[in-house]
Protein backbone atom coordinates (compact mmCIF):
# COMPACT_ATOMS: atom_id res chain seq x y z
CA UNK A 1 0.00 0.00 0.00
CA UNK A 2 1.52 3.27 -1.06
CA UNK A 3 -0.03 5.19 1.83
CA UNK A 4 2.01 3.46 4.51
CA UNK A 5 5.34 3.91 2.74
CA UNK A 6 4.54 7.52 1.87
CA UNK A 7 3.29 8.53 5.30
CA UNK A 8 6.31 6.85 6.88
CA UNK A 9 8.62 8.82 4.60
CA UNK A 10 6.75 12.01 5.44
CA UNK A 11 7.10 11.36 9.14
CA UNK A 12 10.78 10.53 8.81
CA UNK A 13 11.36 13.95 7.25
CA UNK A 14 9.34 15.63 9.98
CA UNK A 15 11.10 13.76 12.75
CA UNK A 16 14.52 14.36 11.30
CA UNK A 17 13.84 18.08 11.13
CA UNK A 18 12.50 18.13 14.65
CA UNK A 19 15.33 16.10 16.14
CA UNK A 20 17.83 18.59 14.79
CA UNK A 21 16.39 20.93 17.43
CA UNK A 22 14.62 18.73 19.97
CA UNK A 23 14.83 15.03 20.74
CA UNK A 24 11.49 13.40 20.01
CA UNK A 25 10.64 11.77 23.33
CA UNK A 26 8.51 13.70 25.76
CA UNK A 27 9.74 14.14 29.33
CA UNK A 28 7.50 12.78 32.08
CA UNK A 29 7.59 13.44 35.79
CA UNK A 30 9.71 10.40 36.53
CA UNK A 31 11.82 10.69 33.40
CA UNK A 32 12.53 14.31 34.19
CA UNK A 33 13.89 13.36 37.58
CA UNK A 34 16.09 10.59 36.32
CA UNK A 35 17.16 12.12 33.04
CA UNK A 36 18.02 15.68 33.73
CA UNK A 37 18.30 16.51 37.39
CA UNK A 38 19.91 13.78 39.47
CA UNK A 39 23.21 14.96 40.88
CA UNK A 40 25.06 11.66 40.48
CA UNK A 41 25.06 10.07 37.02
CA UNK A 42 24.77 6.40 36.21
CA UNK A 43 28.10 4.81 35.30
CA UNK A 44 29.17 5.53 31.74
CA UNK A 45 28.56 2.53 29.48
CA UNK A 46 31.61 0.40 28.89
CA UNK A 47 33.28 1.43 25.67
CA UNK A 48 31.72 4.88 25.58
CA UNK A 49 34.08 7.70 24.74
CA UNK A 50 32.10 9.97 27.05
CA UNK A 51 33.68 10.46 30.47
CA UNK A 52 31.35 11.91 33.11
CA UNK A 53 33.04 14.42 35.41
CA UNK A 54 30.28 16.89 36.18
CA UNK A 55 31.72 19.45 33.81
CA UNK A 56 29.34 22.01 32.23
CA UNK A 57 28.24 21.27 28.67
CA UNK A 58 25.76 24.11 28.23
CA UNK A 59 24.51 27.29 29.89
CA UNK A 60 20.86 28.29 29.37
CA UNK A 61 20.15 31.82 30.55
CA UNK A 62 22.78 31.25 33.20
CA UNK A 63 21.55 27.80 34.30
CA UNK A 64 24.29 25.19 34.03
CA UNK A 65 23.70 21.79 32.39
CA UNK A 66 26.38 19.17 32.94
CA UNK A 67 27.67 16.08 31.24
CA UNK A 68 25.71 14.11 33.86
CA UNK A 69 22.48 15.53 32.45
CA UNK A 70 23.74 14.87 28.95
CA UNK A 71 24.59 11.23 29.58
CA UNK A 72 21.19 10.51 31.09
CA UNK A 73 19.50 11.96 28.03
CA UNK A 74 21.78 10.01 25.69
CA UNK A 75 20.79 6.83 27.52
CA UNK A 76 17.14 7.77 27.02
CA UNK A 77 17.70 8.14 23.28
CA UNK A 78 19.73 4.94 23.07
CA UNK A 79 18.80 2.74 26.06
CA UNK A 80 20.74 -0.23 24.70
CA UNK A 81 24.08 1.50 25.27
CA UNK A 82 24.83 -0.65 28.30
CA UNK A 83 23.92 -3.87 26.53
CA UNK A 84 26.04 -2.94 23.51
CA UNK A 85 29.01 -1.68 25.53
CA UNK A 86 28.44 1.95 24.71
CA UNK A 87 27.01 4.04 21.93
CA UNK A 88 27.60 3.05 18.30
CA UNK A 89 30.61 5.06 17.14
CA UNK A 90 28.91 5.97 13.87
CA UNK A 91 25.90 7.38 15.74
CA UNK A 92 27.36 8.72 18.98
CA UNK A 93 27.83 12.27 17.72
CA UNK A 94 24.24 12.37 16.44
CA UNK A 95 22.90 10.92 19.71
CA UNK A 96 24.92 13.47 21.67
CA UNK A 97 23.61 16.31 19.49
CA UNK A 98 20.00 15.23 19.97
CA UNK A 99 20.47 14.77 23.73
CA UNK A 100 22.11 18.17 24.14
CA UNK A 101 19.29 19.84 22.23
CA UNK A 102 16.78 18.06 24.43
CA UNK A 103 18.23 19.07 27.78
CA UNK A 104 18.52 22.65 26.54
CA UNK A 105 14.89 22.52 25.41
CA UNK A 106 13.69 21.13 28.75
CA UNK A 107 15.53 23.86 30.63
CA UNK A 108 13.97 26.50 28.39
CA UNK A 109 10.53 25.00 28.95
CA UNK A 110 11.08 24.94 32.72
CA UNK A 111 12.19 28.56 32.74
CA UNK A 112 9.16 29.53 30.65
CA UNK A 113 6.85 27.76 33.10
CA UNK A 114 8.45 29.70 35.95
CA UNK A 115 8.11 32.94 33.98
CA UNK A 116 4.39 32.26 33.58
CA UNK A 117 4.19 31.56 37.34
CA UNK A 118 2.73 28.11 36.75
CA UNK A 119 2.25 26.07 39.92
CA UNK A 120 2.17 22.45 40.96
CA UNK A 121 -0.13 21.48 43.86
CA UNK A 122 1.71 20.00 46.84
CA UNK A 123 -0.65 17.01 46.70
CA UNK A 124 0.52 16.26 43.14
CA UNK A 125 4.14 16.28 44.30
CA UNK A 126 3.20 14.04 47.23
CA UNK A 127 1.66 11.51 44.83
CA UNK A 128 4.74 11.55 42.63
CA UNK A 129 7.00 10.94 45.64
CA UNK A 130 4.80 8.03 46.72
CA UNK A 131 4.78 6.56 43.22
CA UNK A 132 8.54 6.81 42.94
CA UNK A 133 9.05 5.24 46.38
CA UNK A 134 6.74 2.39 45.38
CA UNK A 135 8.53 1.87 42.06
CA UNK A 136 11.86 1.61 43.87
CA UNK A 137 10.48 -1.15 46.08
CA UNK A 138 9.91 0.53 49.43
CA UNK A 139 11.25 2.88 52.07
CA UNK A 140 14.75 1.41 52.41
CA UNK A 141 15.38 1.55 48.68
CA UNK A 142 14.02 5.08 48.57
CA UNK A 143 16.32 6.18 51.40
CA UNK A 144 19.28 4.69 49.57
CA UNK A 145 18.26 6.57 46.42
CA UNK A 146 18.01 9.85 48.32
CA UNK A 147 21.42 9.31 49.89
CA UNK A 148 23.20 8.45 46.65
CA UNK A 149 21.37 10.73 44.25
CA UNK A 150 20.00 13.64 46.29
CA UNK A 151 22.54 14.06 49.06
CA UNK A 152 20.00 12.61 51.47
CA UNK A 153 17.62 15.54 50.87
CA UNK A 154 13.93 14.82 50.40
CA UNK A 155 13.42 18.52 49.78
CA UNK A 156 15.85 18.41 46.85
CA UNK A 157 13.98 15.43 45.46
CA UNK A 158 10.67 17.29 45.69
CA UNK A 159 12.23 20.25 43.86
CA UNK A 160 13.27 17.95 41.03
CA UNK A 161 9.76 16.49 40.85
CA UNK A 162 8.28 19.98 40.73
CA UNK A 163 10.61 20.93 37.88
CA UNK A 164 9.64 17.86 35.88
CA UNK A 165 5.93 18.40 36.45
CA UNK A 166 6.20 22.03 35.35
CA UNK A 167 7.91 20.92 32.14
CA UNK A 168 5.18 18.33 31.60
CA UNK A 169 2.41 20.86 32.25
CA UNK A 170 3.74 23.49 29.85
CA UNK A 171 4.28 20.90 27.11
CA UNK A 172 0.70 19.77 27.59
CA UNK A 173 -0.51 23.33 27.06
CA UNK A 174 1.69 24.18 24.09
CA UNK A 175 2.07 20.81 22.35
CA UNK A 176 -0.14 17.93 23.45
CA UNK A 177 -3.39 19.89 23.63
CA UNK A 178 -2.82 21.39 20.18
CA UNK A 179 -1.64 18.26 18.35
CA UNK A 180 -4.94 16.44 17.95
CA UNK A 181 -6.24 15.77 14.44
CA UNK A 182 -9.97 15.69 13.74
CA UNK A 183 -11.74 13.24 11.50
CA UNK A 184 -12.49 16.10 9.10
CA UNK A 185 -8.81 17.03 8.90
CA UNK A 186 -7.84 13.43 8.20
CA UNK A 187 -10.49 13.24 5.49
CA UNK A 188 -9.19 16.44 3.90
CA UNK A 189 -5.66 15.03 3.87
CA UNK A 190 -6.94 11.79 2.34
CA UNK A 191 -8.79 13.67 -0.42
CA UNK A 192 -5.88 16.00 -1.15
CA UNK A 193 -3.34 13.16 -1.37
CA UNK A 194 -5.44 10.61 -3.18
CA UNK A 195 -2.45 9.11 -5.02
CA UNK A 196 -0.91 8.00 -1.71
CA UNK A 197 -3.79 5.66 -1.08
CA UNK A 198 -3.58 3.59 -4.25
CA UNK A 199 -3.09 -0.07 -3.40
CA UNK A 200 -1.28 -2.65 -5.52
CA UNK A 201 -2.73 -6.12 -5.96
CA UNK A 202 -1.50 -8.34 -3.15
CA UNK A 203 -1.91 -11.75 -1.52
CA UNK A 204 -1.88 -12.74 2.15
CA UNK A 205 -0.82 -16.33 2.81
CA UNK A 206 0.93 -18.81 5.08
CA UNK A 207 3.49 -21.40 4.05
CA UNK A 208 4.82 -24.74 5.22
CA UNK A 209 8.10 -25.77 3.64
CA UNK A 210 10.39 -28.78 3.47
CA UNK A 211 13.88 -27.60 2.56
CA UNK A 212 16.67 -30.15 2.22
CA UNK A 213 20.15 -28.79 1.63
CA UNK A 214 20.91 -28.23 -2.07
CA UNK A 215 23.88 -30.58 -1.67
CA UNK A 216 21.82 -33.32 -0.02
CA UNK A 217 22.31 -36.87 -1.26
CA UNK A 218 19.71 -38.46 -3.58
CA UNK A 219 18.49 -40.54 -0.65
CA UNK A 220 17.90 -37.44 1.51
CA UNK A 221 16.16 -35.67 -1.36
CA UNK A 222 13.91 -38.66 -1.83
CA UNK A 223 13.08 -38.62 1.87
CA UNK A 224 12.34 -34.89 1.63
CA UNK A 225 9.82 -35.64 -1.11
CA UNK A 226 8.05 -38.17 1.11
CA UNK A 227 8.11 -35.75 4.04
CA UNK A 228 6.62 -33.06 1.81
CA UNK A 229 3.79 -35.32 0.69
CA UNK A 230 3.03 -36.17 4.31
CA UNK A 231 3.20 -32.49 5.18
CA UNK A 232 0.68 -31.69 2.45
CA UNK A 233 -1.81 -34.21 3.82
CA UNK A 234 -1.61 -32.64 7.25
CA UNK A 235 -1.88 -29.13 5.81
CA UNK A 236 -4.97 -30.05 3.76
CA UNK A 237 -6.56 -31.39 6.93
CA UNK A 238 -6.30 -28.06 8.75
CA UNK A 239 -9.43 -25.99 8.90
CA UNK A 240 -8.33 -22.57 10.07
CA UNK A 241 -5.55 -20.00 10.12
CA UNK A 242 -4.59 -21.12 13.62
CA UNK A 243 -4.45 -24.84 12.78
CA UNK A 244 -2.33 -24.24 9.68
CA UNK A 245 -0.11 -21.84 11.66
CA UNK A 246 0.47 -24.29 14.49
CA UNK A 247 1.40 -26.97 11.97
CA UNK A 248 3.82 -24.53 10.33
CA UNK A 249 5.44 -23.81 13.68
CA UNK A 250 5.83 -27.52 14.28
CA UNK A 251 7.16 -28.85 10.98
CA UNK A 252 7.96 -26.04 8.54
CA UNK A 253 11.62 -25.41 7.71
CA UNK A 254 11.41 -21.85 6.38
CA UNK A 255 11.98 -18.70 8.46
CA UNK A 256 8.28 -17.83 8.61
CA UNK A 257 7.57 -20.81 10.86
CA UNK A 258 8.19 -18.61 13.91
CA UNK A 259 5.22 -16.48 12.86
CA UNK A 260 2.76 -19.28 12.13
CA UNK A 261 4.02 -19.37 8.56
CA UNK A 262 2.39 -16.00 7.93
CA UNK A 263 3.86 -13.80 5.16
CA UNK A 264 1.16 -11.15 5.73
CA UNK A 265 0.23 -9.09 2.65
CA UNK A 266 2.73 -9.35 -0.24
CA UNK A 267 2.42 -7.38 -3.52
CA UNK A 268 1.81 -9.54 -6.58
CA UNK A 269 5.01 -8.40 -8.31
CA UNK A 270 7.08 -9.67 -5.36
CA UNK A 271 5.81 -13.24 -5.67
CA UNK A 272 6.82 -16.10 -7.98
CA UNK A 273 4.49 -16.47 -10.93
CA UNK A 274 3.62 -20.07 -10.08
CA UNK A 275 2.33 -19.10 -6.64
CA UNK A 276 0.34 -16.20 -8.12
CA UNK A 277 -1.27 -18.36 -10.79
CA UNK A 278 -2.35 -20.92 -8.22
CA UNK A 279 -3.56 -18.27 -5.79
CA UNK A 280 -5.73 -16.70 -8.50
CA UNK A 281 -7.68 -19.98 -8.76
CA UNK A 282 -8.13 -20.39 -5.01
CA UNK A 283 -10.60 -19.06 -2.46
CA UNK A 284 -9.45 -17.67 0.91
CA UNK A 285 -9.00 -20.54 3.34
CA UNK A 286 -7.95 -23.08 0.73
CA UNK A 287 -4.59 -24.88 0.81
CA UNK A 288 -2.60 -25.28 -2.39
CA UNK A 289 -1.18 -28.47 -3.80
CA UNK A 290 2.50 -29.23 -3.35
CA UNK A 291 4.87 -26.85 -5.15
CA UNK A 292 8.48 -27.74 -5.90
CA UNK A 293 11.19 -25.14 -6.43
CA UNK A 294 14.47 -26.89 -7.24
CA UNK A 295 14.90 -29.30 -4.30
CA UNK A 296 12.51 -27.42 -1.99
CA UNK A 297 8.83 -28.18 -1.43
CA UNK A 298 6.08 -26.01 0.00
CA UNK A 299 2.34 -25.48 0.13
CA UNK A 300 0.46 -22.37 1.12
CA UNK A 301 -2.84 -21.36 2.62
CA UNK A 302 -4.44 -18.37 0.92
CA UNK A 303 -5.80 -15.95 3.50
CA UNK A 304 -6.73 -13.02 1.28
CA UNK A 305 -6.50 -11.74 -2.28
CA UNK A 306 -6.61 -7.95 -2.31
CA UNK A 307 -7.21 -6.47 -5.77
CA UNK A 308 -5.53 -3.28 -6.94
CA UNK A 309 -7.46 -0.11 -6.23
CA UNK A 310 -7.84 2.80 -3.88
CA UNK A 311 -7.90 2.12 -0.15
CA UNK A 312 -11.13 3.35 1.38
CA UNK A 313 -10.90 6.16 3.91
CA UNK A 314 -12.62 3.99 6.51
CA UNK A 315 -9.75 1.48 6.28
CA UNK A 316 -7.02 4.00 7.08
CA UNK A 317 -8.70 6.77 9.05
CA UNK A 318 -7.59 5.63 12.51
CA UNK A 319 -3.93 5.16 11.57
CA UNK A 320 -3.95 8.30 9.45
CA UNK A 321 -5.22 10.39 12.36
CA UNK A 322 -2.48 8.98 14.60
CA UNK A 323 0.25 9.61 12.02
CA UNK A 324 -0.88 13.16 11.30
CA UNK A 325 -1.15 13.92 15.02
CA UNK A 326 2.36 12.62 15.58
CA UNK A 327 3.74 14.79 12.78
CA UNK A 328 1.87 17.82 14.12
CA UNK A 329 3.18 17.19 17.63
CA UNK A 330 6.77 17.10 16.42
CA UNK A 331 6.22 20.30 14.45
CA UNK A 332 4.75 22.04 17.51
CA UNK A 333 7.69 20.97 19.66
CA UNK A 334 10.14 22.26 17.08
CA UNK A 335 8.33 25.61 16.83
CA UNK A 336 8.14 25.94 20.62
CA UNK A 337 11.88 25.29 20.87
CA UNK A 338 12.62 27.91 18.21
CA UNK A 339 10.32 30.43 19.91
CA UNK A 340 11.90 29.94 23.32
CA UNK A 341 15.40 30.36 21.90
CA UNK A 342 14.67 33.73 20.28
CA UNK A 343 15.32 35.77 23.42
CA UNK A 344 17.32 33.14 25.30
CA UNK A 345 21.06 32.96 25.76
CA UNK A 346 22.10 29.37 25.09
CA UNK A 347 25.81 28.65 25.19
CA UNK A 348 27.32 25.26 24.45
CA UNK A 349 30.54 24.86 26.37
Amino acid sequence: MKYFSCITAMLCVALAAASAQVASHAPTAMNGIVNTTVSTPPPAPTGSSMQVTGRPVARVNGAILTDRDLLREMLQLFPYARVHNGFPKAQEAQIRRGALSMIEFEELVYQEAERRKMTVPAARIDRAVAEYRSNLGGNEEFKQYLNTEMGGSLQQFRKQIRRSLLIEALLHLEVDRKSGVSLAEARAYYDKNAQMFNRDEAFAFQTISIMPAPTASPELKQKARKDAEEMLKKAKATGSYEEFGLLAEKISQDDYRVNMGDHKLVPRDKLPNELVQRALKMRPGEVSDLIQVESFYFCFRLNAHVPAGKVRFEEVKDQLMKDLARARKEDLRKKLDARLRVDAKVEEL
